[in-house]
């Protein structure tokens, strides 16, 4: 196993639970009435319900400011921040943070918050449900050196949601290019939105050929299916299997969070 996955997760084949914000100042479908208050109060119900099921770590992301955008308003990150540092006290395990769908903001977060590690799409070009998305990882690399953020990991996810690749190249020699050009501290594979399951090809070929970079599953992983997953991936992201009944709007329920990581933890004493 990689060095640093232990270090920052403190265990091998780590599960990251996404504790996803209600929409915040500036998105569509923001409570004006609750107001930021609202997004703290709902934010402490859930972190405790993660937290006491049992995961490894958790990462704070705008989920829910649909539509989202590719390069974020400041609004967006400054009440992300306001949020963690309501949270602060409450937080037990290593967290990140991730502002969909902007890598610099992102790390910017990270570096306010003392957050361990950002997950953003970092590489390549997509056609995407959110327009031309395009990225320039050389950019966001010097920034977060400029601003003293190389402390943060990095997770690039390189099979976006709601995006399809431009160029013709194969998943196997976008991984091999990510690893060697971009330097990634982890690769991220996805399937087709949030709580979609992530194609166990695609993910074996992207493990394949990341070297020593760790591989996470980032969607669709199960109570039922997360072994299977992290017999091959490094480590896994959770979202909405965590949520009341699997389904994305709902809060996360302490149950659904424990069910997983038994499972998770058996397969887990297995590889000792």
């Amino acid at each position: 196993m990689p060095n640093w996955l232990p270090e920052v997760f403190g265990t091998q084949k780590p599960i990251v639970a996404m504790l996803h914000l209600a929409p915040l100042p500036g998105d569509p479908g923001y409570d004006t009435v609750g107001g930021v208050a609202a997004i703290v109060e709902r934010a402490r119900g859930e972190l405790d319900a993660l937290q006491s099921g049992g995961v490894d770590a958790v990462m704070i992301s705008n989920e829910f400011s649909l539509p989202y955008l590719t390069k974020t308003e400041p609004i967006t990150a400054i009440t992300m921040a306001r949020v963690l540092g309501e949270l602060q006290r409450d937080l037990s395990v290593p967290f990140g943070v991730n502002v969909l769908w902007d890598g610099r903001a992102s790390i910017d977060l990270a570096t306010a918050t003392d957050a361990a590690f950002v997950r953003e799409i970092f590489t390549g070009v997509y056609a995407s449900d959110f327009g031309l998305w395009n990225t320039n990882v050389g950019e966001v690399a010097r920034h977060r050196h400029r601003i003293g953020a190389g402390n943060v990991k990095l997770l690039f996810n390189i099979v976006p949601e709601s995006a399809t690749y431009l160029a013709e190249r194969d998943l196997g020699s976008i991984a091999r290019t990510t690893v060697f050009a971009t330097k990634p501290d982890a690769l991220c594979v996805s399937g087709l939105t949030a709580g979609a399951p992530t194609d166990t090809q695609s993910l074996a070929i992207v493990k394949e050929n990341a070297g020593d970079v760790p591989v996470f599953v980032n969607t669709g992983v199960r109570a039922s299916n997360v072994a299977d997953q992290l017999a091959v991936a490094d480590g896994a992201v959770v979202g909405t299997y965590f949520k009341q009944d699997g389904k994305f709007e709902n809060r996360a329920d302490r149950t659904r969070v424990e069910e997983l990581m038994v499972a998770a933890k058996a397969f887990r004493s297995q590889l000792a």
